[in-house]
């Protein structure tokens, strides 16, 4: 199928606006056109029959015996053909001359419109009296048919130009149309060849301040392309080191176990193949993770749903591990939070902070998710005493916990136009927050 382009598409909406005021205008000059000859045909009316009161004889010569003109002599396309009955007041007809029947008398004066003949026929007239004493009445009559002809010609001469005028005019806009988006042709040319790979901007050379929102949101664009290309490159590298590190471990005891080891040893190799094995499953769980995350931004709708009750029941969920590494959960804040987005992400992402909690702090760590409905933010924290154990210091854990885990939080506050952070709330204590957008 053939797209359609601009150039015809603002070509097609100017040619129909023309054709309207134009067929506007056409009505509009008919319409004065036979108004103007109606008042030129009355005029003329007036004017004969003011001019032929100043005659002191009433005898007209009849068009029959009036001698033809001559041949030099054209008849004007105006020209109307028109009748005169004169009475006297007794209504004797005096004189008449032209072609229309006899009126009847009327003391009557001004214009009027009669039927007159057989068949009748419709004639304007105008009559007057000679003086107030009313010694003779004339009376200039005109066919209907005959001002109509001239008034429709009157009127087809106003409006002929416009039959003129409108291909004229649509060959003209197009042309003007045609070069007036040639500077749009070459921004589209310029898109069409810009490499958002290589990540060079788009050239702000347009001159045109409407062009330059586009320019701008389109190297925005670019620029936030590029920098979530990298923050994936960089976020493949560490998920790829930490994938390698367990699996190479993985490798390497489970060599062991094909030699010579005594039984502690052999224990020891074996807790050393589990713990590589969960850390495997661990970054598995995060690629997984963002791989919904990227689905749910994508192809899923944001809805409404109580940030609260999600909250509570993640901490339920909770309740056996925490009780089995002798930490307590809390929930405080709103009753109610009402948030759009993706639950089940969202409902990730605070997994991954409560297990990042449980599994780097010290027992008796108490683990509190607040919920706060009016600042329209979610945190965890884990507050322990600060006489007690620090906070686990194996390197790959925490690596792991802190690194990953929060890459996965931070891309689903992202998806939700929410911000992620750490809030500093002293020594002994780590604090997380989730703050949407208003």
């Amino acid at each position: 199928m053939k797209r359609r382009t601009l150039i015809g598409h603002l070509l097609a909406w100017v040619l129909g606006a023309l054709a309207l005021v134009w067929a506007g205008f056409v009505v509009i000059g008919l319409r004065t056109g036979v108004q103007e000859a109606d008042e030129l045909t009355d005029g003329h009316l007036a004017s004969t029959a003011s001019l032929l009161m100043s005659q002191r004889t009433n005898e007209f010569i009849s068009a029959r015996d009036a001698s033809p003109p001559t041949p030099d002599l054209k008849r004007h396309d105006y020209q109307q053909s028109m009748s005169v009955v004169v009475w006297d007041a007794n209504g004797r007809v005096l004189s008449r001359t032209g072609d229309a029947p006899e009126p009847p008398f009327d003391p009557g004066e001004g214009f009027a419109t009669l039927e007159l003949g057989q068949p009748a026929e419709a004639w304007r007239t105008f009559a007057r009296w000679d003086s107030p004493a009313h010694g003779r009445r004339l009376m200039v009559l005109l066919s209907i048919d005959e001002r109509d002809d001239l008034a429709w010609d009157i009127a087809g001469q106003v409006a002929e130009p416009g039959l003129w005028l409108l291909p004229v005019v649509a060959i003209a806009l197009g042309l003007a149309i045609r070069r007036g988006l040639r500077p749009l042709g070459r921004l589209s040319n310029d898109v069409a060849a810009l490499n958002i790979q290589s990540g060079e901007p788009l050239q702000a050379d347009h001159r045109h301040e409407e062009f330059r929102a586009v320019v701008e949101s389109i190297n925005a664009l670019i620029v936030r392309y590029q920098a979530a290309m990298a923050r994936e490159r960089h976020l493949a590298g560490e998920l790829a080191h930490e994938l390698r590190t367990p699996l190479a471990s993985l490798a390497l005891h489970a060599q062991s176990l094909q030699g010579s080891l005594s039984e502690a040893e052999r224990q020891q190799a074996i807790g050393r193949i589990a713990g590589d094995a969960l850390r495997a499953g661990q970054v598995l769980q995060h690629l997984l993770t963002l791989a919904r995350a990227s689905h749910a931004e994508l192809a899923e709708a944001a809805v409404p749903f109580d940030v609260t009750a999600m909250a509570a029941r993640v901490l339920a969920d909770y309740a056996q591990p925490a009780l089995d590494g002798r930490h307590e959960l809390a929930l405080s804040g709103a009753p109610a939070f009402t948030a759009t987005g993706h639950e089940l992400l969202l409902e990730l992402a605070l997994r991954n902070l409560i297990e990042n909690a449980l599994g780097h702090a010290p027992p008796g760590t108490v683990v509190e998710v607040t919920v706060d409905a009016e600042g329209r933010w979610l945190q965890v924290t884990n507050a322990h005493d600060s006489a007690g154990t620090a906070v686990r210091s194996d390197a790959a854990v925490s690596r792991l916990g802190l690194g990953l885990g929060h890459r996965v939080v931070e891309k689903v506050a992202a998806i939700h136009g929410a911000a992620f952070a750490e809030v500093p709330s002293g020594p002994a204590v780590r604090c997380y927050r989730i703050t949407f957008s208003g």
